[in-house]
């Protein structure tokens, strides 16, 4: 994770190398000046990524909100000292995340909660039938995620959920792309086994 350490102020073409390759490093930008229209643009397009990642690691949605708010407190601190090329704001923020995500495990002592417990906000665009759908297969993948030892949840949600590469999660996990490699490849295995017999009914692929 970058820790800056000391002020940079980006020249013209600094900010235009930011602005096509990181557009979010550039809203951080104006953020540290002072614009708050970057400040809740920022706000809108990060919240849903650290809340998303966090809710699938913890598997409790008051803990994730939690994580993200701290998260996004974080970033808010050394956006006057970001560093550009370091790291895409989004690597950061999910690093950031993932290790909250697991001191917030490793204090709680154990790997997985009760499903009663996992609550998530019902779509009110959705039909009964679909919402019934869509909650059985999140709990189905929700309870399968908590069997799973931390870094290997932490692997496949960030591979097959978030959709990063493995050059990205090697970064966020601060492992080896190799590592990343092994982590999801078991973390995948253990997830057909627990899914098995209900990957046709729950709608997975072999992705």
């Amino acid at each position: 994770m970058p820790a800056p350490t000391s002020s940079t102020v980006m020249n013209e073409r600094a900010s235009s190398d930011v602005d096509r390759d990181d557009p979010v490093a550039a809203l951080l930008s104006r953020y540290a000046q002072g614009d708050s229209a970057a400040a809740r643009l920022l706000t809108i397009q990060l919240t849903p990524l650290a809340y998303g990642h966090a809710f699938r690691v913890l598997g409790d949605a008051a803990e994730a909100e939690d994580v993200a708010q701290e998260a996004l407190m974080r970033l808010w601190k050394v956006a006057p000292d970001w560093r550009e090329g370091d790291a895409k704001v989004s690597t950061w923020l999910y690093r950031v995340v993932a290790n909250l995500c697991i001191d917030r495990l490793r204090k709680r002592g154990r790997g997985t909660i009760p499903l009663e417990d996992i609550a998530e906000p019902a779509d009110p665009t959705e039909s009964a039938a679909t919402k019934l759908q869509h909650k059985a297969r999140r709990d189905a993948l929700q309870s399968a995620l908590n069997v799973l030892p931390e870094r290997q949840r932490q692997a496949v949600v960030l591979r097959h959920i978030d959709g990063l590469a493995n050059s990205e999660i090697a970064t966020i996990l601060d492992v080896s792309i190799e590592a990343v490699e092994s982590l999801t490849a078991r973390g995948k295995q253990a997830l057909a086994k627990l899914l098995r017999g209900r990957r046709d009914a729950l709608g997975y692929d072999n992705d």
